[in-house]
């Protein structure tokens, strides 16, 4: 058994014996995120992203900003449409929100994921720019990230995409975007959605499990964090976990009928307050007869797919195309 030790200001020596030895070395030089310091974790992030975006080349695909109307009379929705080059429509597509703890991040951190699903597996990504918190807090996120599904889906045949191929998904806060996107499409019966990517999703802002109890001070996301960002994301007249009011959508775990909602891949990470939640998620959908696979990968932390040479890294990207284009490539039959 491997045992890592992790050194921070804040946090004692803490070991995380199931650490991956090749992520062990990678934990040093990783950020510590603090989000109780929003402009400062704002500026981290875009600093971490930056020469990753610098070196992007879109080879093979078009790029291309579109704006979807606002969801009941909110701002329109910022669109970043992804597209491979040479290949005849309709082709499906993918909804894609990014991660960053519902106050952190853009659209634009995602590229490099987009670009490769558009690259790789001919599908179009329309990756959305939702407003963050606090300064919109619910239900402004995620009614942006369903105007852009909206948006999609009514314009298909000139945005050239398959309206019976069309998945959401999303990372961390995206997943759970995307999640309660899901349940609101299923809610308004009017795009049929066929697959949804939940990528360690934030799914409960009752932080109850035994993964988001035990662990505070783990690399990258931790209990603390996980705190201030639904305090944020749910906004000054959230009261905490016993909160009546709080939406399924915001918090889809919440939701107590999962029926009738597309088959769903749920990926998570076992050194991650967020993984019992998201595999609790999968569970429940099971139970609800929705088709789902689910993935939990061993000495892995929140983030840790940013350390792409370690092989758990390249085999969860890898499943990653291999999961899209299983689901995507053949047409479905929507009711």
């Amino acid at each position: 058994m491997t045992q890592v030790k992790l050194e921070s200001d804040d946090v004692c020596m803490t070991t995380f014996p199931t650490l991956d030895p090749e992520l062990a070395p990678a934990l040093t030089m990783l950020p510590q995120l603090d989000f109780a310091d929003l402009p400062a974790a704002r500026a981290m992030l875009d600093t971490l992203g930056r020469p990753v975006l610098a070196d992007l080349s879109f080879d093979g695909v078009t790029l291309r900003e579109l704006s979807a109307p606002g969801w009941d009379g909110d701002p329109e929705v910022t669109i970043r449409f992804v597209t491979p080059d040479n290949v005849d429509g309709p082709i499906p597509v993918l909804v894609w929100f990014h991660g960053g703890g519902f106050a952190i991040g853009t659209a634009e951190s995602s590229d490099p994921f987009c670009v490769e699903v558009a690259r790789e597996l001919g599908f179009a990504v329309a990756n959305v720019e939702y407003r963050l918190a606090p300064e919109t807090p619910d239900p402004g996120p995620v009614n942006d990230c369903y105007a852009a599904l909206l948006y999609v889906y009514t314009n298909a045949e000139e945005l050239g995409i398959d309206p019976n191929r069309i998945a959401v998904g999303g990372q961390s806060a995206g997943g759970g975007l995307a999640a309660g996107t899901a349940l609101k499409a299923r809610d308004e019966g009017v795009v049929p959605v066929v697959f949804q990517y939940l990528e360690i999703p934030a799914l409960d802002d009752r932080l109850a499990t035994v993964s988001m109890t035990n662990f505070v001070d783990t690399p990258m996301w931790n209990r603390p964090n996980a705190i201030v960002s639904w305090q944020y994301y749910l906004g000054e007249s959230y009261s905490g976990s016993e909160d009546p009011d709080v939406s399924i959508y915001a918090a889809p775990s919440r939701a107590t009928d999962l029926t009738g909602l597309p088959p769903a891949y749920v990926a998570t990470m076992e050194l991650d307050p967020l993984r019992d939640e998201g595999i609790e998620y999968a569970l429940r959908l099971l139970h609800a007869g929705v088709s789902v696979e689910l993935h939990s990968f061993p000495g892995t932390f929140h983030g840790s797919g940013l350390i792409g040479a370690a092989e758990i890294s390249k085999r969860a990207a890898a499943e990653a195309l291999t999961v899209l284009g299983r689901r995507l490539h053949s047409p479905s039959r929507v009711s």
